[in-house]
């Protein structure tokens, strides 16, 4: 492997976990105003104490893998962004009331729901996320990324990407705790 080669290889695997980070903190940032409007007050929308939801970053990061090969088309990109996030929030729905034996959504009451953790209407709703990811929010977001980027030298890129990914661990780890330690007080 040449060191162009690596080169590149090292860029795709910073601009992934940036735009895991990116999207975390969107997903944050609706939910969070979804709750408000709902309740009427402020409500930290996730698992963890900081200001993103993994789950939006490993999704949006998921269907931008999914879906490279999809752009242009948007109801191929509606088929797998809706089977492919519907299965995925299943899964993390499952692993997390496994582990914690919490809830951090349900939709019992929803029409055509399965066990709560995924319905018709969300599935519906992350296809159509996933046509406006790919067609619209992610070409954005690349610009965007891509232009802050020039004016940081790539050491600093580097620094910055290792600092984001230890607050999350730190941020996974001391949430785990609350909540492992919220489990045994109930």
């Amino acid at each position: 492997m040449n060191e162009l080669t690596v080169i590149r290889k090292h860029e795709k695997l910073q601009n992934i976990i940036l735009y895991f980070f990116i999207y975390s903190f969107i997903g944050w940032c609706l939910e969070t105003i979804y709750a408000f409007l709902v309740l009427g007050h402020f409500v930290n929308r996730g698992f963890l104490i900081g200001p993103i939801c993994p789950i939006y970053g490993f999704g949006a990061v998921l269907l931008i893998l999914l879906l490279k090969n999809c752009k242009g088309k948007p109801v191929s990109e509606f088929i797998i962004a809706a089977f492919a996030f519907t299965v995925f929030e299943y899964i993390v729905s499952y692993v997390l009331e496994a582990i914690f034996g919490l809830r951090w959504w349900d939709y019992s009451e929803d029409f055509m729901n399965l066990q709560g953790r995924v319905s018709l209407a969300y599935t519906i709703i992350w296809g159509t996320l996933g046509i406006l990811l790919m067609e619209g929010i992610h070409p954005f977001i690349t610009k965007l990324l891509d232009k802050v980027k020039r004016h940081i030298k790539p050491k600093y890129q580097d620094i910055i990407v290792v600092a984001f990914v230890v607050v999350l661990v730190v941020d996974v780890i001391l949430s785990s705790i609350k909540y492992l330690s919220l489990e045994k007080l109930l």
